[in-house]
Order: structure tokens, then sequence, then C-alpha cells
């Protein structure tokens, strides 16, 4: 196993130095296919290690890199960790990557700078396996960092849109903030334990519960600090409430990026993170109450505004900050296998919602607004039953009795029994603001499948595809188009499609017994509650179909507003202005931020520029004396006549003023 995943993790930033720094030296095709070819490598070596781990035939490893770090008490490898943790993540990883990868050869084709592009796809890549298969704290910091890296770099792809690049910025600075929290948790961590090992942290944690220290007259509970801040740095990787802001505005990168980033990879980080570390989080309970309302919180916040937003890829992006939310609530009463259960089976239908979004906007050149779609299933049917699949699994349609559904029936449906079944009073509050954002996810994804593929063609009313699309005669002579043919995706992106559509279809009937119900699947890789588990099974039928029953009234909401009765949103929006204002413009966190933090810090910053730097340093520092010596010149050089009596005069007055000191 130990060259199969040296292979998996440096293949893909092995072919990232090769397509970055050979760039157009080697041309699109070659630093394409290296990539590409890297990344179904390590995809097509991660399923088998993955495949053992779940019939019983694997067990765990470390694979040693070499030795990194002997300072003082501090001494640890550079060594990846296999389990089935880093199992399950290494099939979502590499899998998701490679398709995007491939994907990209038909979205990007028309891209100038396509060696970069994939180069930092596959530098994210490496990244993100540093930090799945970490073996200490530090390594998992490198890893994290690495991918806020890449991330800066993927959303900023096209920095000379200006948008993209204020994007760029807000997603690294957001993240700064998580991450402050995530060092102070390591920094903390290591106090407490004296290493960094995982394995030895982990094995310490349960004898450290109870254990307190007294600060600023305050007693707290170690393992709660703790955690609280390694979950702020969770907040701002997987974009929890408060530290959401920035992964809406990441979709102004390629759609390659937003289906790779942040729907199946990084924004996963906080959720593995946290279960990786889940005895930890086991011994401090108050901390576990924090992330199940945030959570829950999160789930509850992302799925209104996703109801209310026009652009396809910020509809799906809010999806996934509500979707992040189910996994945490999870996690934070104690099931960490259904949140990672949830994570796994997200990947698949997330990735092929935004990459079936792509294969929309590519068809429609570009545009993104869903006012100006409409009856596109005729013209792109292969992207419209892909989209339906992956619909039909966020929705979680699935009836229990019969044992069948798609992949979100199975695993997000978990999250609500399990949340019930823990049976406290965060719990039972986080199963219904579950529900409530298990309806709003049916009425939002619906909305987008009747606004994007039923219905009258409306392009014909958008400018920015009349009037960058150059029309054939035989296009200009339809009317009912505007002079416009949506077009089917090439087969590089299509190709994609289909498989993720297999997973998103089959992902949760075929793994569903051994994530939930298999202790020994999970045996030395995270806290299994087994009790749990079996009570989750036991929850009454009503609960078990709640999510079902509220799936069935998001799709007749989206029914009646979108196809039946179409004025009916304009007459809600002019009942409820103020309502729909507050939620379309994202509970106005934006707007608070930019009063809170923004403005002060520029009005801080202009202070210490016009009246620090400029009125004082400047003025008497470098400019001053410049200045002096400007006019101290201007001066001598009166001195200067040429004439030898002016300069005996000066010398005569000199010596009589030097004797006149000595004397007197």
């Amino acid at each position: 196993m130990q060259t199969q995943i040296l292979l998996i993790v440096f293949a893909p930033l092995l072919a990232a130095l090769i397509a970055g720094l050979g760039n157009r030296m080697i041309g699109n095709v070659a630093a394409k296919s290296v990539t590409t070819g890297a990344l179904f490598l390590s995809a097509g070596l991660s399923w088998p290690i993955f495949l053992g781990f779940l019939g019983g035939t694997a067990t765990a490893e470390v694979v040693p890199v070499l030795s990194w770090v002997q300072s003082g008490s501090m001494s640890f490898d550079w060594a990846l960790r296999v389990d089935t943790m880093t199992a399950i993540m290494l099939v979502v990883i590499c899998s998701v990557s490679a398709l995007v990868h491939l994907y990209s050869w038909g979205y990007m084709e028309e891209d100038p700078d396509q060696p970069r592009f994939f180069a930092y796809l596959s530098l994210f890549t490496f990244a993100m396996l540093m930090l799945v298969t970490a073996d200490n704290l530090v390594q998992m910091f490198f890893g994290w960092e690495g991918v806020g890296l890449a991330s800066y770099l993927l959303i900023g792809f096209w920095f000379r849109k200006p948008s993209a690049g204020a994007a760029a910025i807000k997603a690294f600075v957001v993240n700064r903030v998580g991450d402050l929290g995530f060092m102070l948790g390591i920094f903390g961590t290591f106090l407490v334990f004296g290493t960094v090992s995982i394995p030895e942290i982990l094995a310490a944690a349960p004898g450290m519960s109870g254990s307190a220290i007294t600060f600023v007259g305050m007693r707290l509970y170690t393992m709660d600090i703790l955690c609280i801040l390694l979950f702020i740095g969770a907040m701002g990787k997987s974009a929890q409430l408060g530290l959401h802001t920035w992964l809406p505005d990441a979709m102004e990168g390629p759609t390659p990026v937003s289906a790779l980033i942040h729907a199946a990879t990084m924004v996963t980080a906080g959720v593995f993170m946290l279960c990786r570390l889940s005895p930890m989080f086991e011994a401090a309970p108050t901390a576990l109450a924090i992330v199940t309302v945030v959570g829950a919180a999160t789930c509850f916040f992302a799925a209104t505004i996703g109801t209310t937003q026009w652009d396809i890829k910020r509809v799906i992006a809010y999806s996934t900050c509500s979707q992040l939310g189910y996994m945490f609530f999870a996690a934070g009463v104690g099931a960490y296998g259904v949140a990672m259960f949830h994570l796994f089976t997200h990947a698949f239908f997330k990735a092929l919602l935004f990459l079936g979004a792509g294969s929309v906007i590519h068809a429609m050149h570009h545009e993104q607004d869903m006012r100006y779609y409409g009856g596109l299933r005729k013209h792109i049917p292969l992207t419209f039953y892909a989209m339906l699949a992956g619909t039909l699994a966020i929705t979680g349609l699935g009836v229990y009795h019969l044992g069948v559904g798609f992949a979100g029936f199975w695993s997000k449906d978990a999250v609500l029994e399990v949340a019930f079944a823990r049976g406290t009073q965060i719990s039972v509050m986080s199963f219904w603001l579950g529900v409530i954002a298990a309806l709003l996810t049916s009425f939002y994804s619906w909305r987008l499948m009747f606004l994007t593929f039923w219905g009258k063609p409306r392009w014909i009313e958008s400018e920015h595809i009349q009037h960058s699309v150059h029309k054939t005669p035989e296009q200009a002579g339809e009317d009912t188009t505007g002079g416009y043919h949506p077009h089917e995706s090439p087969v590089s992106m299509l190709i994609p499609l289909g498989v993720l559509t297999i997973g998103a279809v089959a992902a949760g009937q075929v793994f569903a017994p051994s994530f939930l119900d298999s202790a020994a699947f999970w045996a030395g890789s995270i806290f299994y509650n087994e009790p749990l588990i079996h009570a989750m099974h036991a929850v009454p039928y009503w609960v078990k179909y709640s999510a079902f029953v509220v799936m069935v009234l998001g799709f007749a909401g989206a029914y009646l507003a979108y196809i039946a009765k179409p004025d009916l949103p304009a007459k809600f929006v002019a009942t409820f202005g103020a309502l729909h204002q507050f939620v379309y413009r994202k509970w106005y966190f934006d707007e608070l931020y930019d009063a809170i933090f923004v403005k002060p810090a520029f009005a801080l910053g202009k202070l210490f520029w016009q009246a620090g730097d400029v009125g004082i340093i400047d003025r008497f520092g470098p400019n001053g004396v410049a200045d002096a010596v400007a006019r101290g010149s201007v001066a001598a050089k009166r001195m200067q006549t040429g004439y030898l009596n002016t300069y005996a005069l000066i010398m005569l007055l000199g010596l009589i003023a030097a004797v006149t000191f000595v004397l007197f």
C-alpha cells in the first residue's frame, strides 16, 4: 500500500509542477494531459484502498515520508496516515478532481491560459490530499493553508476581472480569521498534550475530560476551549454562519473551480477535521453544543437565501452552505459516521449540480441569470437529465418502506433521524430546523429546474446573449429564440456528468450499510456511538417520513409558483417586500460586516496614511530633511561667487571669529 499512497499524493504535485513551470512552452494539450492523467491515476489507486476498508481486508497504516521537525520537546515526521477516514476522502477528492480536470478540457477550451489553470487545479488537489493524510496537526495545517492558497489562485484565476480579484481577496481574508482560531487550537493542544501527533492526542483526550484552567478569574474547561478554537477554523473553511460570506462570492471563479473546491473538497475540510478529532470533541460537551447550534442555524439560514437568488451558481453555492450545516449538526450530536456519510454522498450530487450548471452556462453563452433561461430541456437534454438526477438526490427522493432512494435520501434523512434520536433540547431543535431546511431545499432546487428547463425560452430578452453571439442567417430567422440556439456541451463535459449521475443515484443505496451500521468499518478512525445509531433506526415513522413530506411540499410549491401560476412570485414580493428584500440581501451580513469592519478599517488606514505617514513621517522625515538640504544648498550656493577677494574676506572673518571664541 505504501507505493500506492505515495503515488496518490505526489502525482498531482508533480503534474502541477510540470504544467505550471512548463506552461506555454509545453502547450495546452501537454499540460492538460499530464494533470488529467495524474489525477485519474490517483483516483484509480484510491478506489481499491477504499474498497479494502469497506470489505474489512485493509488495516490502518502510516507511510513515512521524511523526518521533519526536531525542536526541543516537539518532534514529528512527515508521514501519511491511511485509515477509513482517509480512504473515504481519497476517493472523494481524487474522483471528483479527476472528473473536473476532464470536464475542464471542454469548459476552458477557449481560455488562453489553460496550463496555469490546470496547474492550479492539481496543486489544490495535492494540498487537500496532504490535509486528509496528515498524521499530525502541523502537517494538517500545512494542507489547510495549501488549499487556502490554491483556492485564492483559482477563485481569482480571471484576475483581469475586478469582481474575481475581490472575491479571491474576500475568501482569503475571511479564511484567515478562521485560521487564527485553528492555529490557537493547535498551539493549545500542544501545550496540553505535549505533542502534535494525532493518534497520541486522541488516545489521551478522554483522560482530559473535566480538566479545567483558570483564566482572568474564570474557571474554563480545557477541552471545551481547545475544541471551540479548532471549530472556529472549521467555520472559516466550511463556510458556517458568521464566516460564510466568502463562499457565494467565490462563484466568480470558473465553474469547474466551484465544483472542485466549493462543493466537494475544500469546504468539507472543516467537517473532516472535526470528525478526525472526534475523541477530543467527545470530551468537550459545550463545544459540541456550539457545533450543533451553529450547524443547524447555517443549514436553515443558507436555505432561506437560496430561495431568492437568480444566479444559478449562487443558488447552488448557498445549497452547499446549507448542506454543510447538516454535516456539522450531525457531528455535533455525536453521529460522526453519519456526518461523513452525508459528506460522501454530497460530493457526488453537488459536483454534478455544479458541473451541470456549468453545462447550462456554456450552452447559454456564459449567461448565469436564470431569468434568461427557460425551455432548455429540449435543447440540452443530456444536461437536463443529469441535473434532474442531482436535484432528486439533493432533495432526498426515496421511500423508507421500499428501501430505495437517491443518495440524499440515505444520508440527509439519517442526519435528521439521528438528531431526533439524540433527544436533547438542542438536537431536537436542530431536527426541526433541518426539516424546514429540507422543505426550502426542495423548493429552491425545483425552482432552479423549472426556471432553467421549463417554460418559454426567455433568452431573447438577454442583451448579453444576443449582443455577444455571431448569428448565422438561419439563426437570425428564428423569431422564437432571438437568433440564438443553445447547444449541448462537448463529450469531455458530458462524460463527467454521466459518471457523477451514477454516484448521485446509487452512492447512498450501495454504501449506507457500511457507513451507518458497521462499527468495524469505523474502528480506530472516529468515535462511533453505536447506541445512538440503534436509536436512530428506532425513531417513529413520522420522523422517518418527515423529510419525504416536506420534499413533496417543496416540489408542489415550486411547481405552483413557476409553472402553474408564474405571476405568484411577483405577488408574494409585492405583499412581503421587506421580508423578501431581507432574505435576498442575504440577511444583510455583507452590509453589516462592511459597516463594522471594512469601513472603520479603511478609515483607520486613511488616518494613519494621511496624518501619520504623509503628515508626520514624510513631512519631518524624508521630505523634511530633503527640503532642509535643498534650502541650505541654495544659501550655500550664493556664497560661491568665484572671486578671490570674497574668499579671502570670508577666511579673515572666520579667523577673527575663531580667535574671539578662544579669547572670550
